[in-house]
């Protein structure tokens, strides 16, 4: 039973050719379902089976994601294609389909995520263009509002000690694959830009400023790991 849904952007020039390639089995990718610009819902595997989408990921400790999720694959070229904005019905047409995933396999809000959240530095999509904030608000994943004020200390490269090692605690409870060294490393860096890139889209730097703590911190409390300090 699945209980991860992971959405991507196909960042290829047009949906037919994306449907295309991942119908080609030297591709060696496939994903359950392709959503174009239009709105139009292609299922390309059945739900019950795996499909290679995730590639080489991790979430909770947990290398392999394909097996215990879905995918979404969403139309859009990405930054290589200028990445535009996804459309209105493109949207409408997600939500919809998220939502009736998710109702219908329990997954959780938290559960619902990036393609660089389970690959961190790997993969950028769907990036911060998605509308993460909308779907949530469609009953669809998990979003928080960041704090008007942010009293933590800003950390980034350089950094040590234990205000760092309590960020990556906070980072590795809520999934994220980082480990605990009190350095703040070239991979905090990067999953710090993951979790930016889904829940603090405005600024995306790698450094954890006293919002993307802050965020950090609330979005443990909604999980129900908020026992430590981001």
């Amino acid at each position: 039973m699945p209980d991860l849904l992971i959405l991507h952007y196909t960042g290829m020039a047009s949906a037919q050719a994306a449907c295309r390639w991942l119908c080609t089995e030297t591709s060696g990718v496939s994903c359950h379902y392709l959503v174009d610009e239009a709105g139009a819902v292609t299922q390309m595997v059945d739900e019950d089976q795996r499909a290679w989408h995730a590639g080489v990921s991790s979430w909770e400790g947990d290398s392999d994601v394909n097996s215990r999720s879905i995918g979404i694959e969403i139309h859009n070229p990405g930054p290589e294609g200028g990445y535009p904005d996804f459309p209105q019905a493109q949207m409408a047409a997600v939500e919809a389909l998220a939502r009736d995933i998710v109702e219908r396999h329990h997954i959780a809000p938290r559960h619902v995520l990036a393609h660089s959240d389970v690959a961190p530095g790997r993969k950028i999509d769907p990036g911060e263009k998605f509308d993460w904030k909308g779907l949530a608000a469609a009953g669809v994943g998990l979003w928080v509002q960041a704090p008007d004020t942010a009293d933590r200390p800003a950390l980034g490269p350089g950094d040590a000690g234990e205000d760092v090692r309590d960020l990556q605690t906070g980072l590795a409870r809520f999934g994220y694959g980082i480990a605990t060294s009190g350095a703040y490393d070239d991979q905090t860096a990067i999953v710090v830009m993951a979790l930016q890139r889904h829940f603090r889209p405005r600024l995306v730097d790698g450094i954890a400023d006293g919002e993307t703590r802050a965020v950090l911190a609330r979005l443990l409390d909604r999980c129900g790991k908020g026992h430590e300090s981001a």
